[in-house]
Protein backbone atom coordinates (compact mmCIF):
# COMPACT_ATOMS: atom_id res chain seq x y z
CA UNK A 1 0.00 0.00 0.00
CA UNK A 2 2.89 2.34 0.83
CA UNK A 3 4.52 1.71 -2.56
CA UNK A 4 1.13 2.13 -4.30
CA UNK A 5 0.58 5.49 -2.62
CA UNK A 6 4.02 6.67 -3.70
CA UNK A 7 3.39 5.60 -7.29
CA UNK A 8 -0.01 7.27 -7.25
CA UNK A 9 1.43 10.54 -5.96
CA UNK A 10 4.16 10.41 -8.58
CA UNK A 11 1.62 9.79 -11.32
CA UNK A 12 -0.54 12.69 -10.15
CA UNK A 13 2.48 14.99 -9.97
CA UNK A 14 3.54 13.96 -13.47
CA UNK A 15 0.02 14.55 -14.83
CA UNK A 16 -0.21 17.94 -13.12
CA UNK A 17 3.18 18.92 -14.49
CA UNK A 18 2.21 17.80 -17.99
CA UNK A 19 -1.05 19.68 -17.76
CA UNK A 20 0.65 22.85 -16.58
CA UNK A 21 3.28 22.77 -19.31
CA UNK A 22 2.12 24.44 -22.54
CA UNK A 23 1.63 21.98 -25.36
CA UNK A 24 3.74 22.54 -28.50
CA UNK A 25 1.63 24.13 -31.27
CA UNK A 26 0.63 21.87 -34.16
CA UNK A 27 -0.40 23.58 -37.39
CA UNK A 28 -3.39 22.37 -39.37
CA UNK A 29 -3.81 23.55 -42.97
CA UNK A 30 -6.07 22.71 -45.89
CA UNK A 31 -3.95 19.59 -46.45
CA UNK A 32 -5.73 18.12 -43.42
CA UNK A 33 -9.18 19.05 -44.70
CA UNK A 34 -11.44 16.13 -45.57
CA UNK A 35 -14.61 18.09 -46.40
CA UNK A 36 -16.16 21.52 -46.09
CA UNK A 37 -19.85 22.43 -46.04
CA UNK A 38 -21.15 25.97 -46.58
CA UNK A 39 -24.66 27.08 -45.66
CA UNK A 40 -25.11 30.64 -46.94
CA UNK A 41 -27.99 32.83 -45.78
CA UNK A 42 -29.66 35.86 -47.32
CA UNK A 43 -27.61 38.87 -46.36
CA UNK A 44 -23.91 38.36 -45.68
CA UNK A 45 -23.78 35.43 -43.26
CA UNK A 46 -22.78 31.80 -43.61
CA UNK A 47 -22.29 28.70 -41.49
CA UNK A 48 -19.06 26.81 -42.20
CA UNK A 49 -18.40 23.16 -41.31
CA UNK A 50 -14.67 22.53 -41.78
CA UNK A 51 -13.76 18.86 -41.20
CA UNK A 52 -10.11 17.86 -40.85
CA UNK A 53 -8.09 14.79 -39.95
CA UNK A 54 -5.53 15.83 -37.32
CA UNK A 55 -3.08 13.79 -35.24
CA UNK A 56 -3.58 14.50 -31.53
CA UNK A 57 -1.55 13.57 -28.49
CA UNK A 58 -3.10 12.08 -25.40
CA UNK A 59 -3.58 15.00 -23.04
CA UNK A 60 -3.28 18.64 -23.95
CA UNK A 61 -2.93 19.81 -27.58
CA UNK A 62 -2.46 23.25 -29.14
CA UNK A 63 -3.80 23.39 -32.69
CA UNK A 64 -3.27 26.37 -35.00
CA UNK A 65 -6.30 25.93 -37.29
CA UNK A 66 -5.28 27.93 -40.35
CA UNK A 67 -7.20 28.95 -43.49
CA UNK A 68 -10.37 29.96 -41.66
CA UNK A 69 -12.53 32.90 -42.73
CA UNK A 70 -11.00 36.26 -41.93
CA UNK A 71 -14.47 37.47 -40.95
CA UNK A 72 -15.47 34.58 -38.72
CA UNK A 73 -17.31 35.17 -35.46
CA UNK A 74 -15.05 33.38 -32.95
CA UNK A 75 -17.80 33.36 -30.32
CA UNK A 76 -19.82 31.04 -32.57
CA UNK A 77 -17.05 28.46 -33.11
CA UNK A 78 -17.87 24.88 -32.04
CA UNK A 79 -15.27 22.08 -32.27
CA UNK A 80 -16.54 18.50 -32.29
CA UNK A 81 -14.82 15.12 -32.52
CA UNK A 82 -16.61 12.84 -34.99
CA UNK A 83 -14.89 9.47 -34.58
CA UNK A 84 -16.74 6.92 -32.41
CA UNK A 85 -15.36 6.84 -28.88
CA UNK A 86 -13.43 10.09 -29.24
CA UNK A 87 -13.21 12.21 -26.11
CA UNK A 88 -12.02 15.69 -27.01
CA UNK A 89 -12.76 18.82 -24.99
CA UNK A 90 -11.92 22.44 -25.78
CA UNK A 91 -10.05 24.28 -23.00
CA UNK A 92 -9.43 27.58 -24.75
CA UNK A 93 -9.61 29.07 -28.23
CA UNK A 94 -8.32 32.34 -29.67
CA UNK A 95 -8.92 33.96 -33.04
CA UNK A 96 -5.76 35.68 -34.31
CA UNK A 97 -7.14 38.04 -36.92
CA UNK A 98 -4.33 40.62 -36.81
CA UNK A 99 -2.55 39.54 -39.99
CA UNK A 100 1.20 40.03 -40.30
CA UNK A 101 2.21 43.07 -42.33
CA UNK A 102 4.50 46.06 -41.90
CA UNK A 103 1.95 48.17 -40.03
CA UNK A 104 0.84 45.41 -37.64
CA UNK A 105 4.44 44.41 -36.93
CA UNK A 106 5.36 48.01 -36.04
CA UNK A 107 2.30 48.30 -33.77
CA UNK A 108 3.33 45.19 -31.86
CA UNK A 109 6.78 46.68 -31.22
CA UNK A 110 5.57 49.95 -29.70
CA UNK A 111 7.47 50.17 -26.37
CA UNK A 112 10.06 47.60 -27.48
CA UNK A 113 13.45 47.89 -29.14
CA UNK A 114 14.32 47.18 -32.75
CA UNK A 115 17.49 47.41 -34.82
CA UNK A 116 17.65 50.36 -37.22
CA UNK A 117 20.03 49.82 -40.13
CA UNK A 118 21.31 53.17 -41.47
CA UNK A 119 22.62 53.17 -45.07
CA UNK A 120 26.30 53.76 -45.76
CA UNK A 121 27.15 57.42 -46.37
CA UNK A 122 30.40 56.86 -48.28
CA UNK A 123 31.66 54.31 -50.76
CA UNK A 124 33.22 51.37 -49.00
CA UNK A 125 31.52 52.15 -45.70
CA UNK A 126 29.35 49.47 -44.12
CA UNK A 127 25.75 50.21 -43.02
CA UNK A 128 25.50 51.32 -39.40
CA UNK A 129 23.26 49.34 -37.02
CA UNK A 130 21.68 50.93 -33.96
CA UNK A 131 19.14 49.90 -31.33
CA UNK A 132 16.10 52.14 -30.86
CA UNK A 133 12.82 51.96 -28.98
CA UNK A 134 9.57 52.38 -30.99
CA UNK A 135 7.58 55.08 -29.21
CA UNK A 136 4.66 55.60 -31.60
CA UNK A 137 3.50 54.61 -35.10
CA UNK A 138 0.06 56.25 -35.27
CA UNK A 139 1.04 59.25 -37.40
CA UNK A 140 4.49 58.35 -38.64
CA UNK A 141 7.14 56.46 -36.73
CA UNK A 142 8.80 57.91 -33.59
CA UNK A 143 12.09 56.27 -32.56
CA UNK A 144 14.04 56.83 -29.34
CA UNK A 145 17.76 56.21 -29.63
CA UNK A 146 20.14 56.35 -26.65
CA UNK A 147 21.01 59.98 -27.29
CA UNK A 148 18.09 61.37 -29.34
CA UNK A 149 14.53 60.99 -30.63
CA UNK A 150 13.85 60.90 -34.38
CA UNK A 151 10.67 60.90 -36.44
CA UNK A 152 12.25 59.96 -39.76
CA UNK A 153 13.61 56.60 -40.81
CA UNK A 154 16.63 56.86 -43.11
CA UNK A 155 17.14 53.13 -43.50
CA UNK A 156 15.22 50.01 -42.59
CA UNK A 157 14.28 48.12 -39.44
CA UNK A 158 15.28 44.64 -38.34
CA UNK A 159 12.92 42.96 -35.88
CA UNK A 160 14.29 40.42 -33.39
CA UNK A 161 11.33 38.09 -33.92
CA UNK A 162 7.71 37.92 -35.05
CA UNK A 163 5.26 38.26 -32.13
CA UNK A 164 3.32 35.02 -31.65
CA UNK A 165 -0.04 36.79 -31.96
CA UNK A 166 0.73 37.87 -35.54
CA UNK A 167 -0.07 35.35 -38.24
CA UNK A 168 0.44 35.46 -41.98
CA UNK A 169 -3.25 34.64 -42.35
CA UNK A 170 -6.26 34.50 -39.98
CA UNK A 171 -5.85 31.54 -37.60
CA UNK A 172 -8.00 30.00 -34.89
CA UNK A 173 -5.79 28.58 -32.15
CA UNK A 174 -7.49 25.85 -30.15
CA UNK A 175 -6.22 24.43 -26.87
CA UNK A 176 -7.90 21.07 -26.35
CA UNK A 177 -7.69 17.90 -24.27
CA UNK A 178 -7.77 14.49 -25.92
CA UNK A 179 -8.30 11.18 -24.13
CA UNK A 180 -6.22 9.21 -26.64
CA UNK A 181 -3.38 9.61 -29.08
CA UNK A 182 -3.70 9.27 -32.84
CA UNK A 183 -5.42 10.79 -35.88
CA UNK A 184 -8.94 12.06 -35.26
CA UNK A 185 -11.61 13.70 -37.39
CA UNK A 186 -12.56 17.13 -36.02
CA UNK A 187 -15.37 19.36 -37.22
CA UNK A 188 -15.00 23.11 -36.74
CA UNK A 189 -18.33 24.91 -37.20
CA UNK A 190 -18.55 28.70 -37.13
CA UNK A 191 -20.56 31.62 -38.43
CA UNK A 192 -18.89 34.13 -40.68
CA UNK A 193 -19.56 37.34 -42.51
CA UNK A 194 -18.37 37.92 -46.08
CA UNK A 195 -20.39 35.22 -47.89
CA UNK A 196 -23.63 36.25 -49.54
CA UNK A 197 -25.98 35.07 -52.23
CA UNK A 198 -28.88 36.43 -54.22
CA UNK A 199 -31.26 35.02 -56.77
CA UNK A 200 -31.39 36.29 -60.34
CA UNK A 201 -34.00 35.28 -62.88
CA UNK A 202 -33.99 35.56 -66.68
CA UNK A 203 -37.37 35.38 -68.40
CA UNK A 204 -37.83 35.27 -72.17
CA UNK A 205 -41.33 36.19 -73.33
CA UNK A 206 -42.68 34.19 -76.26
CA UNK A 207 -43.94 35.80 -79.46
CA UNK A 208 -47.55 35.29 -78.34
CA UNK A 209 -46.82 37.37 -75.21
CA UNK A 210 -48.82 34.82 -73.22
CA UNK A 211 -45.99 32.48 -72.19
CA UNK A 212 -42.37 32.71 -71.10
CA UNK A 213 -39.33 30.56 -70.44
CA UNK A 214 -37.75 31.14 -67.03
CA UNK A 215 -34.24 30.46 -65.78
CA UNK A 216 -33.21 31.05 -62.17
CA UNK A 217 -29.61 31.52 -61.05
CA UNK A 218 -27.88 31.93 -57.72
CA UNK A 219 -25.12 34.54 -57.56
CA UNK A 220 -22.73 33.69 -54.71
CA UNK A 221 -20.06 36.19 -53.63
CA UNK A 222 -17.11 35.21 -51.43
CA UNK A 223 -15.35 38.08 -49.66
CA UNK A 224 -14.53 36.16 -46.47
CA UNK A 225 -10.75 36.12 -46.85
CA UNK A 226 -10.33 32.43 -47.63
CA UNK A 227 -11.29 29.93 -50.33
CA UNK A 228 -13.49 26.85 -49.95
CA UNK A 229 -12.29 23.95 -52.07
CA UNK A 230 -14.62 21.20 -53.28
CA UNK A 231 -17.35 22.45 -50.93
CA UNK A 232 -20.85 21.13 -50.44
CA UNK A 233 -23.00 24.23 -50.89
CA UNK A 234 -26.39 24.91 -49.34
CA UNK A 235 -28.44 28.11 -49.50
CA UNK A 236 -31.14 29.23 -47.07
CA UNK A 237 -33.90 31.52 -48.35
CA UNK A 238 -35.76 33.50 -45.71
CA UNK A 239 -35.26 36.37 -43.32
CA UNK A 240 -33.10 34.76 -40.62
CA UNK A 241 -32.45 36.99 -37.60
CA UNK A 242 -28.77 37.39 -36.75
CA UNK A 243 -26.84 39.53 -34.30
CA UNK A 244 -24.67 42.33 -35.73
CA UNK A 245 -21.12 41.25 -36.61
CA UNK A 246 -18.45 41.96 -34.03
CA UNK A 247 -16.77 45.30 -34.63
CA UNK A 248 -13.31 43.75 -34.73
CA UNK A 249 -14.33 41.57 -37.66
CA UNK A 250 -15.41 44.43 -39.91
CA UNK A 251 -12.96 44.89 -42.74
CA UNK A 252 -13.07 46.72 -46.03
CA UNK A 253 -12.33 44.69 -49.15
CA UNK A 254 -12.93 44.98 -52.83
CA UNK A 255 -14.39 42.06 -54.75
CA UNK A 256 -12.94 41.29 -58.15
CA UNK A 257 -15.74 39.40 -59.85
CA UNK A 258 -15.23 36.32 -61.96
CA UNK A 259 -18.07 34.12 -63.07
CA UNK A 260 -18.66 30.38 -63.34
CA UNK A 261 -21.99 29.17 -64.71
CA UNK A 262 -23.36 25.67 -64.15
CA UNK A 263 -26.52 24.09 -65.52
CA UNK A 264 -27.71 21.77 -62.76
CA UNK A 265 -30.84 22.62 -60.79
CA UNK A 266 -30.72 22.88 -57.00
CA UNK A 267 -32.62 20.51 -54.70
CA UNK A 268 -35.14 22.25 -52.44
CA UNK A 269 -36.45 21.21 -49.02
CA UNK A 270 -38.23 22.86 -46.10
CA UNK A 271 -36.09 23.98 -43.14
CA UNK A 272 -38.06 25.28 -40.13
CA UNK A 273 -39.92 28.33 -41.53
CA UNK A 274 -37.36 28.78 -44.31
CA UNK A 275 -36.33 26.95 -47.47
CA UNK A 276 -33.03 25.15 -48.03
CA UNK A 277 -31.51 24.68 -51.48
CA UNK A 278 -28.72 22.13 -51.91
CA UNK A 279 -26.47 22.30 -54.94
CA UNK A 280 -26.22 18.66 -56.10
CA UNK A 281 -22.48 18.76 -56.77
CA UNK A 282 -19.41 20.05 -54.99
CA UNK A 283 -17.87 23.31 -56.11
CA UNK A 284 -14.86 25.47 -55.29
CA UNK A 285 -15.52 29.04 -54.18
CA UNK A 286 -12.41 31.17 -54.38
CA UNK A 287 -11.83 34.25 -52.29
CA UNK A 288 -12.80 37.47 -54.12
CA UNK A 289 -15.02 35.54 -56.54
CA UNK A 290 -18.63 35.74 -57.70
CA UNK A 291 -20.01 32.39 -58.85
CA UNK A 292 -23.30 31.66 -60.59
CA UNK A 293 -25.15 28.37 -60.26
CA UNK A 294 -28.45 27.23 -61.76
CA UNK A 295 -31.45 27.24 -59.45
CA UNK A 296 -34.40 26.33 -61.69
CA UNK A 297 -35.56 26.05 -65.28
CA UNK A 298 -39.19 26.31 -66.44
CA UNK A 299 -40.67 26.59 -69.93
CA UNK A 300 -44.02 27.73 -71.32
CA UNK A 301 -45.04 29.46 -68.12
CA UNK A 302 -48.38 31.27 -68.62
CA UNK A 303 -48.14 35.03 -68.05
CA UNK A 304 -50.60 37.93 -67.90
CA UNK A 305 -49.69 41.38 -69.21
CA UNK A 306 -51.61 44.41 -67.98
CA UNK A 307 -51.44 48.17 -68.56
CA UNK A 308 -52.27 50.12 -65.43
CA UNK A 309 -52.85 53.78 -64.54
CA UNK A 310 -52.53 54.41 -60.81
CA UNK A 311 -54.04 57.47 -59.13
CA UNK A 312 -53.33 59.02 -55.76
CA UNK A 313 -55.30 59.76 -52.59
CA UNK A 314 -54.21 63.39 -52.25
CA UNK A 315 -56.51 64.89 -54.90
CA UNK A 316 -59.64 63.47 -53.26
CA UNK A 317 -59.18 65.64 -50.18
CA UNK A 318 -60.08 69.26 -49.40
CA UNK A 319 -58.23 71.14 -52.17
CA UNK A 320 -59.28 71.65 -55.78
CA UNK A 321 -56.67 70.27 -58.21
CA UNK A 322 -57.61 71.37 -61.75
CA UNK A 323 -55.27 69.80 -64.29
CA UNK A 324 -53.76 66.77 -62.58
CA UNK A 325 -51.43 65.79 -65.39
CA UNK A 326 -50.88 65.48 -69.13
CA UNK A 327 -49.25 62.39 -70.60
CA UNK A 328 -49.41 60.49 -67.33
CA UNK A 329 -47.45 57.23 -67.63
CA UNK A 330 -49.32 53.97 -67.97
CA UNK A 331 -47.34 51.19 -66.31
CA UNK A 332 -46.56 47.80 -67.83
CA UNK A 333 -47.03 44.83 -65.49
CA UNK A 334 -46.44 41.12 -66.06
CA UNK A 335 -47.78 38.51 -63.63
CA UNK A 336 -47.52 34.75 -63.37
CA UNK A 337 -48.52 32.10 -60.84
CA UNK A 338 -45.82 30.09 -59.08
CA UNK A 339 -47.48 26.75 -59.68
CA UNK A 340 -47.75 24.01 -62.28
CA UNK A 341 -45.45 21.26 -63.43
CA UNK A 342 -42.66 23.63 -64.42
CA UNK A 343 -42.69 25.80 -61.30
CA UNK A 344 -44.35 25.28 -57.93
CA UNK A 345 -41.19 25.64 -55.84
CA UNK A 346 -40.40 28.45 -53.38
CA UNK A 347 -38.75 31.30 -55.26
CA UNK A 348 -36.07 33.20 -53.31
CA UNK A 349 -36.15 36.99 -53.44
CA UNK A 350 -34.12 38.49 -56.24
CA UNK A 351 -34.15 40.40 -59.50
CA UNK A 352 -36.06 39.20 -62.56
CA UNK A 353 -35.00 40.50 -65.97
CA UNK A 354 -37.29 40.04 -68.94
CA UNK A 355 -36.35 39.70 -72.60
CA UNK A 356 -38.06 39.08 -75.93
CA UNK A 357 -36.60 38.06 -79.26
CA UNK A 358 -36.87 40.55 -82.12
CA UNK A 359 -37.53 39.75 -85.79
CA UNK A 360 -33.85 38.77 -86.22
CA UNK A 361 -33.94 36.31 -83.35
CA UNK A 362 -31.89 38.53 -81.03
CA UNK A 363 -33.04 38.89 -77.43
CA UNK A 364 -33.88 42.45 -76.39
CA UNK A 365 -34.13 43.68 -72.80
CA UNK A 366 -37.67 44.68 -71.73
CA UNK A 367 -37.19 45.63 -68.09
CA UNK A 368 -36.34 44.34 -64.63
CA UNK A 369 -38.13 44.12 -61.32
CA UNK A 370 -37.40 42.81 -57.84
CA UNK A 371 -39.47 39.97 -56.44
CA UNK A 372 -39.89 39.09 -52.74
CA UNK A 373 -39.62 35.57 -51.31
CA UNK A 374 -42.52 33.87 -53.09
CA UNK A 375 -44.04 30.62 -51.80
CA UNK A 376 -45.66 28.01 -53.98
CA UNK A 377 -49.04 28.89 -55.54
CA UNK A 378 -48.49 32.62 -54.93
CA UNK A 379 -48.46 35.22 -57.71
CA UNK A 380 -45.37 37.06 -58.93
CA UNK A 381 -46.08 40.56 -60.20
CA UNK A 382 -43.45 42.55 -62.10
CA UNK A 383 -43.36 46.22 -63.04
CA UNK A 384 -41.31 46.58 -66.23
CA UNK A 385 -41.67 50.23 -67.21
CA UNK A 386 -44.16 52.56 -68.90
CA UNK A 387 -46.01 52.11 -72.17
CA UNK A 388 -44.84 54.27 -75.08
CA UNK A 389 -48.05 54.39 -77.17
CA UNK A 390 -50.64 54.49 -74.38
CA UNK A 391 -50.83 57.60 -72.18
CA UNK A 392 -53.40 59.38 -70.02
CA UNK A 393 -54.54 62.98 -69.55
CA UNK A 394 -56.30 63.63 -66.25
CA UNK A 395 -58.24 66.68 -65.14
CA UNK A 396 -60.52 67.52 -62.23
CA UNK A 397 -63.66 68.94 -63.86
CA UNK A 398 -65.55 69.94 -60.72
CA UNK A 399 -64.99 70.28 -56.98
CA UNK A 400 -67.45 71.01 -54.15
CA UNK A 401 -66.39 71.25 -50.50
CA UNK A 402 -69.34 70.26 -48.31
CA UNK A 403 -67.59 70.65 -44.94
CA UNK A 404 -64.18 70.43 -43.35
CA UNK A 405 -64.38 66.66 -43.71
CA UNK A 406 -66.22 65.95 -46.97
CA UNK A 407 -66.21 66.95 -50.62
CA UNK A 408 -67.37 65.89 -54.08
CA UNK A 409 -64.99 65.98 -57.03
CA UNK A 410 -65.45 65.04 -60.67
CA UNK A 411 -62.79 63.80 -63.05
CA UNK A 412 -62.19 63.16 -66.72
CA UNK A 413 -59.41 60.73 -67.68
CA UNK A 414 -58.62 60.64 -71.39
CA UNK A 415 -56.80 57.42 -72.33
CA UNK A 416 -54.99 57.71 -75.67
CA UNK A 417 -54.03 54.59 -77.67
CA UNK A 418 -51.48 55.14 -80.43
CA UNK A 419 -51.29 51.45 -81.36
CA UNK A 420 -53.00 49.85 -84.35
CA UNK A 421 -54.75 47.36 -82.06
CA UNK A 422 -57.19 47.83 -79.16
CA UNK A 423 -55.62 48.17 -75.71
CA UNK A 424 -57.04 47.43 -72.27
CA UNK A 425 -56.03 49.69 -69.38
CA UNK A 426 -56.81 49.26 -65.71
CA UNK A 427 -57.51 52.56 -64.00
CA UNK A 428 -56.85 52.09 -60.28
CA UNK A 429 -57.89 54.92 -57.95
CA UNK A 430 -57.10 54.81 -54.21
CA UNK A 431 -59.82 56.80 -52.42
CA UNK A 432 -59.56 57.62 -48.68
CA UNK A 433 -62.27 57.54 -46.00
CA UNK A 434 -65.91 56.79 -46.74
CA UNK A 435 -66.59 57.13 -50.44
CA UNK A 436 -68.97 56.39 -53.25
CA UNK A 437 -68.85 56.80 -57.03
CA UNK A 438 -71.68 58.51 -58.92
CA UNK A 439 -72.30 59.11 -62.61
CA UNK A 440 -69.53 56.82 -63.90
CA UNK A 441 -69.28 56.72 -67.69
CA UNK A 442 -67.96 53.14 -67.45
CA UNK A 443 -68.68 50.42 -64.90
CA UNK A 444 -66.26 49.99 -62.01
CA UNK A 445 -65.73 47.59 -59.13
CA UNK A 446 -64.75 48.20 -55.54
CA UNK A 447 -61.54 46.14 -55.60
CA UNK A 448 -60.69 46.92 -51.95
CA UNK A 449 -62.02 49.04 -49.09
CA UNK A 450 -60.27 52.12 -50.46
CA UNK A 451 -59.83 51.31 -54.16
CA UNK A 452 -62.03 51.73 -57.22
CA UNK A 453 -60.95 49.93 -60.41
CA UNK A 454 -62.08 50.43 -64.00
CA UNK A 455 -61.12 48.23 -66.94
CA UNK A 456 -61.15 50.47 -69.99
CA UNK A 457 -60.87 49.20 -73.56
CA UNK A 458 -59.42 51.75 -76.00
CA UNK A 459 -59.94 51.14 -79.72
CA UNK A 460 -56.96 51.25 -82.07
CA UNK A 461 -55.69 54.79 -82.78
CA UNK A 462 -58.41 56.26 -80.59
CA UNK A 463 -59.13 57.95 -77.28
CA UNK A 464 -61.54 56.78 -74.60
CA UNK A 465 -62.54 59.18 -71.81
CA UNK A 466 -63.53 57.93 -68.37
CA UNK A 467 -65.72 60.29 -66.33
CA UNK A 468 -66.93 59.91 -62.74
CA UNK A 469 -67.69 61.77 -59.52
CA UNK A 470 -66.34 60.73 -56.13
CA UNK A 471 -68.17 61.69 -52.94
CA UNK A 472 -65.67 61.41 -50.10
CA UNK A 473 -65.82 61.86 -46.30
CA UNK A 474 -62.34 61.61 -44.77
CA UNK A 475 -62.99 62.59 -41.13
CA UNK A 476 -65.79 63.10 -38.57
CA UNK A 477 -66.75 66.56 -37.41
Amino acid sequence: MKHLAILLCAALATAASAQAAPAPERTSTLRDQRSVNLTVYNGSNALVHDRRRIVLDAGRNAIAWRDVSAKMDPTSAILSALDPGSQVGVIEQNFDYDVLNQASLLRKYVGSEVIVVHPARFAGERPRREWAKVLNVDDGIVLQYRDRVETQLDGYIEFPRVPPSLRDRPTLTVDLQSARRGPQTLDLAYLTDGLSWSANYVATIAADRAHMNLLGFVSLTNDSGTSYSNARLQLVAGNVQTTPPHEMLKTIARVTASQDVFNVNAQQEDLFEYHLYTIPFRTTILDKQTKQLALLSASDVPIRETLELHGSEYYYRATAQGDIGARLPVGIYVSFDNKGEHLGIPLPAGTMRMYQNDSHGLSQFLGASSIPHTPRNDTVRLYLGDAFDVVAHKVQTDFKLHSNCSASSSYAIALVNGKNAPQEVRVIEPIPGDWSISQPSLPYRKSSAHTATWIVTIPADATTTLRYTADVTWCRE
